[in-house]
């Protein structure tokens, strides 16, 4: 059952978060949109054209995944997504310098909250090490989390596979066990990536790109209004049993 209360239990074991960055802690304005339109046109395919709008339709509805996989799927060729990705990076860096990426509300407070309950944060995104590291300096959030990780930190595959998360796992060593990794994100392939790397709890958020439906679809087995209910969900299923009062 998908719901926002966490289970209560004695023994706080779920020390690390992963956390998505677009749609889940950080809001970019539908910059998306606007640099895939600026590397669609450099790759000859023009703004108003059924090609473009088909193309458009994809990479929202595959918000998530990795961008590279993304320019796979549209381009057909290895050469034209690569010259598909570099150019959406490139426009996306030069976006996010004109001040649209902006914290979603109680993100950065809920990450240091967090932190200070002493949990170790992961930030993830299926852009670029190269965009990702834009987005954190046009935030101030270089120092934010205990580490952040692109597709290409975890072998080259993105969502919707396991493996950043289970890189977050490996090199943080912040739990012994899979099942006491938090994985939480706005998208379907936030969800399946938690579910395959076997996290215990997946939860959605809906600040995103997907709604309460497709999250749970895709088997989030919690669903939070936004992350910043994240550190109070958590606190209410570690909190310890009340002993009841001898007569």
């Amino acid at each position: 059952m998908t719901d926002t209360t966490f289970a209560t239990d004695a023994t706080d074991s779920r020390r690390l978060i992963v956390l998505d960055m677009a749609g889940t802690t950080v809001a970019d304005g539908g910059l998306v949109e606007r640099a895939f339109e600026s590397a669609a046109v450099r790759l000859g395919v023009e703004p108003g054209t059924p090609e473009h709008a088909e193309k458009l339709r994809y990479v929202l509805d595959t918000m998530g995944e990795s961008k590279i996989s993304v320019f796979r799927h549209l381009f057909g060729t290895e050469e034209l997504a690569q010259r598909a990705n570099s150019a959406f990076e490139e426009a996306y860096g030069e976006l996010v310098d004109g001040g649209l990426v902006v914290p979603l509300p109680g993100a950065r407070a809920a990450i240091e909250q967090l932190r200070s309950d002493g949990r170790t944060v992961v930030l993830t995104t299926g852009f670029a090490r190269i965009t990702q590291d834009a987005i954190l300096d046009a935030l101030g959030w270089q120092d934010l989390a205990d580490l952040t990780l692109c597709p290409a930190d975890a072998g080259g595959r993105g969502r919707p596979f396991p493996d950043m998360v289970l890189t977050a796992f490996l090199r943080t060593g912040a739990v012994a066990d899979v099942r006491d990794v938090v994985v939480a994100g706005d998208t379907a392939y936030d969800m399946l990536s938690g579910r395959r790397a076997g996290a215990g709890i997946v939860a959605g958020v809906l600040t995103g790109a997907h709604d309460r439906a497709a999250l749970t679809a895709h088997g989030a087995t919690h669903v939070l209004g936004s992350v910043a209910e994240l550190p109070a969900a958590l606190a209410v299923r570690a909190a310890p049993a009340i002993p009841a009062e001898s007569s």
